[in-house]
């Protein structure tokens, strides 16, 4: 039918950049909500794949993230990004709590795919995978341990070695935990870019 072959589209590379940029935006956001890193009513309500989600209404905040995810697609579409890392640290201390990782892969083409060589799959297919991710994002106050003091968090974004960095970026070391557990979440792919989460978090 016409509306099946509509649905069922070949995601090219800039819709594929689209969405796991969009991805990273919602996931640091409703990290940053669920984890108290600013205050609750610092957040919005926004529908998207088909959740009820929470965004900043921090305008700091807001042009931070927009200039990082402005970045990170630049990458996405060079081929640049590895994996996004969102680090939660102590203030005082400066000892790192938590590190949430989002591993990029580019899928490669398979042999006896359609023409363009492209596999196809549908947006609503993609969206339901990320749904998940953001589900478990959410439940994950369930097992992380409380985060007594006040915390701070920073982006890592691991590229290619002959990415073009901007100057506002700086060089950084992995801002590892000592001593942490670790627990897989679910991954997501759009027959473009494969995306695997995971959190760790310091046990004492």
């Amino acid at each position: 039918t016409m509306q099946a072959t509509a649905s069922k589209t070949n995601i090219t590379l800039r819709g594929s950049t689209e969405i796991v940029t969009e991805f990273f935006g919602y996931s640091i956001n409703s990290i940053l909500y669920q984890r108290g890193l600013y205050p609750p009513e610092s957040f919005t309500k926004a529908n998207k794949y088909g959740l009820s989600m929470l965004v900043t209404s921090d305008e700091g905040l807001k042009t931070y993230l927009k200039n990082v995810l402005a970045q990170l697609n630049e990458w996405l579409m060079a081929g640049d990004v590895q994996k996004l890392v969102v680090v939660i640290a102590d203030q005082a201390s400066k000892d790192v709590m938590e590190r949430w990782v989002f591993d990029v892969e580019a899928e490669k083409p398979i042999a006896g795919a359609d023409v363009a060589g492209a596999k196809v799959k549908s947006e609503k297919e993609i969206m339901g995978e990320i749904a998940a991710i953001i589900r478990q994002i959410t439940a994950s106050v369930t097992f992380l341990p409380l985060l007594q003091d006040p915390c701070t968090f920073d982006l890592l974004v691991y590229t290619a070695a002959s990415a073009s960095v901007p100057q506002a970026w700086e060089e950084s070391d992995p801002k590892y935990i000592t001593n942490s557990q670790e627990v897989r979440l679910r991954s997501f792919t759009t027959t473009v870019h494969k995306v695997d989460a995971m959190v760790a978090f310091k046990v004492e």
